[in-house]
């Protein structure tokens, strides 16, 4: 495959971020995987290598999967688009960096749709597999969807109770749905890719995250925040996807690798390693004597309530003067929600 002079020298300086399995050279297709998680975490470590790896032994060696971990081939908020242009073959990304591009998708990071990564997931690769997102995706090809458990507030100098204790505080936004939360609560929202949130608190740019328990811990925020407010504000969706030139140059039988390496079973496996990483991370607040308040169910609260409420209504209001079908993709969304377990072992 020719590669234009921006993806060789993409290429050129990701080289010493890259991590090889198998030979390349003995391989008859090499697909780059580009994401932006640390190379030290579980995420890259539990799935993203276990998913090259299984790749390359269904394959007998004749796909190689190159690894690029922390942005070093694709910056976070390119990531997708990197890859429909060919820079990467596959990446796992936020959807949400991508503004405006995925508006039914992210119905799926309603607050109240997910009490855990598994959950989550499990709703938005449903929504997909009923082809309710598949237009926002059209020019790509899907190979599983997963999300993170509920964000929570995490802030370094403030315990926040109440929407009145976030005003003026300036919170990172993580995406569309709690952006707007946090500004109706009179936060002042600064919008910068994960990867980027531990030196803007370090310098003092932000004084507080929304980030669920796991993404606290891998990009070290835990080391930074003492109060942590327990209220599944949001959770975000992530997409695995796969340039789709590269997989129609494959012949059938290694199509069917990869497609035996895409949908449910993919997503579980995602959500298992997150919901791991939110136990850890709570874990390490806990032993590190961090202060923890919980809010359980903050649509029900009378403070809480009505901001929530009021967010999720506009958003699907906004919608339909779109002319996307928001409430059947919300309901569907709910009621996928009975059926997805919050944790793999209640499957």
């Amino acid at each position: 495959m020719k590669l234009g002079r921006f993806a060789l020298k993409s290429l050129a300086a990701a080289a010493l971020g890259a991590v090889a399995f198998g030979s390349a050279h003995a391989a008859e297709f090499t697909l780059r995987y580009a994401h932006f998680w640390p190379s030290n975490s579980k995420v890259h470590t539990e799935l993203f290598e276990a998913w090259a790896k299984s790749v390359e032994k269904a394959s007998n060696g004749r796909i190689a999967v190159q690894l690029f971990p922390a942005q070093t081939l694709a910056k976070a908020e390119g990531s997708y688009q990197a890859m429909v242009n060919g820079v990467a073959d596959i990446v796992s990304t936020v959807q949400g960096y991508t503004t405006g591009r995925f508006p039914l998708t992210q119905i799926a990071e309603f607050p109240g749709i997910g009490n855990s990564a598994s959950q989550t997931g499990c709703v938005l690769q449903s929504l997909y597999d009923q082809g309710l997102l598949n237009s926002e995706y059209s020019d790509a090809h899907v190979l599983y969807m997963f999300s993170t458990g509920p964000g929570m507030i995490h802030t370094r100098n403030k315990l926040v109770k109440t929407p009145e204790d976030l005003k003026g505080m300036r919170i990172r936004n993580p995406a569309v749905i709690p952006g707007q939360i946090l500004q109706k609560a009179g936060a002042r929202t600064a919008s910068m890719p994960a990867p980027e949130a531990y030196e803007s608190m370090q310098r003092g740019v932000i004084d507080g995250v929304v980030f669920p328990w796991e993404a606290v811990q891998v990009f070290r925020l835990i080391e930074l925040t003492r109060y942590h407010t327990e209220i599944p504000l949001y959770s975000t969706a992530f997409v695995t996807a796969m340039n789709k030139r590269t997989y129609d140059r494959l012949p059938p039988d290694l199509k069917k690798v990869i497609d035996d390496h895409s949908g449910p079973e993919w997503q579980r496996r995602a959500g298992a390693v997150f919901d791991s990483l939110d136990i850890s991370g709570r874990e390490r607040a806990v032993a590190d004597k961090q202060e923890i308040y919980t809010i359980k169910d903050p649509l029900a609260t009378p403070d809480w309530g009505p901001i929530l409420k009021g967010v999720i209504d506009e958003y699907l209001e906004t919608l339909k003067k779109q002319n996307l079908p928001g409430e059947k993709v919300y309901e569907a969304a709910q009621k996928a929600k009975e059926s997805c377990p919050v944790s793999p072992s209640a499957s």
